[in-house]
């Protein structure tokens, strides 16, 4: 399991744009990515569950990956988060 944390630095936080564009990078992964904020767990390949967290800027969130290509999943999404949001 590969786990890393990020504060949302978006003035938005993680809206409807980034949401989808953030499901698409998930799903390239055979791994389970999930999100956390606080208790909220959201799974990331799901636009809904992600939206539900409403992670405001400011706000940090755990992302987790677990599986055969966890490093890369975990790697690429750090990138990702850091990129856009």
């Amino acid at each position: 399991m590969k786990k890393f944390t990020y504060q949302i630095t978006d003035a938005q936080g993680i809206h409807a744009r980034p949401a989808g564009l953030l499901t698409q990078e998930a799903k390239r992964f055979s791994s389970s990515v999930k999100i956390c904020k606080g208790n909220i767990e959201a799974d990331a390949k799901r636009i809904f569950s992600v939206m539900g967290l409403a992670a405001k800027q400011g706000e940090t969130v755990s992302v987790t990956a677990e599986g055969g290509d966890e490093e890369q999943a975990a790697a690429a999404l750090e990138a990702f988060f850091k990129k856009n949001l």
